[in-house]
C-alpha cells in the first residue's frame, strides 16, 4: 500500500478512531489504572526497522490494542488519583482533532487571522470566568504548559531587570531568583535554562503551618542581596503548590516585590482555574497589585486536554523584547503595521498549533455553568474524603485542603522517622499494584504522604470510596 490517504479512506478511518476513543472512554473504569509491563516490554513488541512498504491503518489499529495499551497508564480512569487531573473531554479532543485537520501554523496573525484572535478573544473570556483583573486583559497567550510559561516570564524579568541587555550581550552581572521550596521544579529549570543559574536561585522559608512563603524572609533576601551588588529578576508565587496546594500570600509578596521593583509570576497551574466558581476568587487576592505575570491551565482541572496552559502579562513589551527576532522571510505588512498581536514573539518556538480551538469548544460546550459544576465536584469529594480520614483512627489528614487534593499517612503503631516512611511507600505501591486506583507520594513536615487528587471527569463518590477502602484494606496488609 502507498500513496496519500484519500478523503474516503479518512472518513472510513476516522469513524474508526473516534469510535475507537468513545469505547476507551465507556469503558476505561475496567482497566487496571497503572500499566503493568516491564521495562522494555512495549520495545520488544515493536519491529527493529520500519516497513519497506505502506501498511493499512487497520494494522496500526491493531497494534495500538496489541503492543501500546498494555503500556498505558490511564489518565482518564476515575480511579487515578495521582500527580493533578489530565481532564480529556469530548469538546476538547473534537477541538483537536479541527485543529490538526486544518494543520495551519498560527506563529504570526498573517499565518491565519483567526488563530490570533480566537487566542485573544479565548483568553480573555478566561479572564472574566476566572474573575482576573482587567489589566491582563488582551495580553493572554496559550502555551503548551506552566513550565513554558515560567521559563517565558522569567526571560521578560530578565530583560526588564537588565535593561534589554541579556538579549543582546548575555548576561554580565549576578541575578537572583526567588522561590520557596514548594515551588515547582519548572521555576530552577528555567534560571538554568536563562543562564540565571540555579545557584542564583534563592529560598524561602515558608510558614512551617501552612507551608505558603514568608513574605518577611523574601523581604531580608532580598535586601541581602541587593547589598551584595545582586540584581534580583523574579519572584515566583504559587496558588496551589504541587505537593500540598499551599497559596502563597501574594499580596504581601507583591508588597516586597514592589518595594525593590522585582517582576513578581504567579504560578497558579493547578489551582488557578478554581476561581471560575465565585466562592473561590479568594484565590485572587493580590493579583490586582504587583503581579506582573499569571499563569493557569485549563488542561489540568478545567476539561481541556493537554497541551493547554493560559499566560497573561500585565505589560508584554519586556517579553517581546526579550524574544522578538524579525528575519526578513517573516517580514509582512499586518506586522509592519503594528496593529496585531504575533504570538511568536509571545513563546519561545517560532511555530505553534491552534490550541485555543480546543479551550473555545470546552469554554462554547459547558457554559461557565457546567465548568463551576466540574470543578465543584471535585472540591466537594475532596471535602468527603478528608471527613472520613479526619474520622478514622490511625490517621493524619494536613490541613488545610481547599482544592481537589488531600494529602495524608497513615499513623504507624511502633515506627517513626525512616521506618514510617517506609511503611508508607510500601502501602502505595499495594495500593498501586492493585490496579484499582493509582496514587503519588510528596514529603511534607518531615514525613512522607500520601496525595490523592480528584478531578477526573469520569470520577464520582463511589470511586472515592471505592480507593479509601482499598488504602484502609492493603494498610492491613503493610502492617501484617
Amino acid at each position: 500500500m502507498s500513496g496519500h490517504m484519500t478523503p474516503e479512506e479518512f472518513r472510513r478511518y476516522g469513524r474508526q478512531v473516534i469510535d475507537w476513543i468513545a469505547d476507551y472512554q465507556e469503558n476505561v473504569g475496567s482497566c487496571p489504572v497503572r500499566s503493568r509491563v516491564e521495562p522494555g516490554d512495549v520495545m520488544a513488541a515493536l519491529p527493529d526497522h520500519p516497513p519497506e512498504r505502506g501498511e493499512g491503518f487497520e494494522a496500526v489499529l491493531a497494534d495500538l490494542d496489541r503492543v501500546i495499551m498494555p503500556g498505558v497508564t490511564h489518565w482518564q480512569h476515575p480511579g487515578f488519583f495521582g500527580y493533578f487531573p489530565a481532564n480529556a473531554s469530548g469538546p476538547a479532543i473534537l477541538g483537536d482533532l479541527l485543529s490538526s485537520g486544518l494543520g495551519l501554523v498560527g506563529m504570526m496573525w498573517a499565518t491565519s487571522p483567526a488563530a490570533t484572535e480566537l487566542e485573544t478573544r479565548v483568553a480573555d473570556w478566561l479572564a472574566e470566568l476566572l474573575g482576573l483583573p482587567d489589566r491582563f486583559r488582551g495580553k493572554g497567550v496559550i502555551q503548551d504548559s506552566a513550565s513554558s510559561a515560567a521559563l517565558v516570564a522569567m526571560l521578560a524579568a530578565l530583560h526588564r531587570a537588565d535593561g534589554g541587555r541579556p538579549a543582546r550581550s548575555g548576561i554580565t552581572r549576578r541575578h537572583t531568583v526567588y522561590i520557596s521550596s514548594q515551588t515547582h521544579s519548572a521555576v530552577e529549570k528555567a534560571a538554568r535554562i536563562t543562564g540565571i543559574g540555579s545557584a542564583n536561585v534563592r529560598l524561602v522559608d515558608v510558614d512551617p503551618r501552612t507551608l505558603a512563603m514568608d513574605p518577611s524572609h523574601l523581604d531580608a533576601l532580598l535586601a541581602e542581596d541587593v547589598a551584595a551588588g545582586a540584581v534580583p529578576a523574579m519572584v515566583c508565587a504559587t496558588i496551589g503548590t504541587t505537593s500540598t496546594t499551599a497559596v502563597d500570600p501574594v499580596r504581601a509578596i507583591g508588597e516586597v516585590c514592589a518595594k525593590y521593583g522585582v517582576w513578581l509570576h504567579v504560578d497558579a497551574a493547578y489551582a488557578g482555574v478554581a476561581a471560575v466558581c465565585p466562592e473561590m476568587r479568594w484565590i485572587n487576592d493580590g493579583l490586582d497589585g504587583h503581579v506582573d505575570s499569571y499563569a493557569t491551565n485549563p488542561h489540568k482541572w478545567l476539561l481541556t486536554n493537554f497541551d493547554c496552559s493560559v499566560l497573561w502579562m500585565a505589560d508584554p513589551e519586556p517579553m517581546i523584547g526579550a524574544l522578538s527576532i524579525l528575519p526578513e522571510f517573516l517580514r509582512n505588512k499586518a506586522t509592519e503595521s503594528g496593529q496585531v498581536i504575533d504570538y511568536r514573539d509571545w513563546q519561545i518556538p517560532l511555530g505553534r498549533r491552534f490550541r485555543a480551538l480546543k479551550l473555545w469548544s470546552v469554554i462554547r460546550w459547558y457554559g461557565a455553568e457546567g465548568l463551576r459544576e466540574h470543578v465543584r465536584t471535585g472540591i466537594r469529594l475532596a471535602q468527603e474524603l478528608a471527613s472520613w480520614i479526619r474520622d478514622e483512627p490511625g490517621w493524619e489528614l494536613l490541613e488545610p485542603h481547599p482544592f481537589g487534593l488531600v494529602c495524608f499517612r497513615p499513623v504507624w503503631d511502633g515506627l517513626d522517622g525512616d521506618e514510617a516512611d517506609a511503611a508508607t511507600l510500601e502501602l502505595l505501591e499495594r495500593v498501586n499494584a492493585s490496579g484499582e486506583l493509582f496514587l503519588i507520594h510528596t514529603k511534607a513536615h518531615g514525613h512522607v504522604v500520601l496525595r490523592l487528587a480528584i478531578g477526573g471527569p469520569a470520577t464520582q463518590e463511589s470511586h472515592v470510596r471505592t480507593a479509601w477502602a482499598r488504602i484502609r484494606k492493603e494498610r492491613l496488609g503493610v502492617r501484617g
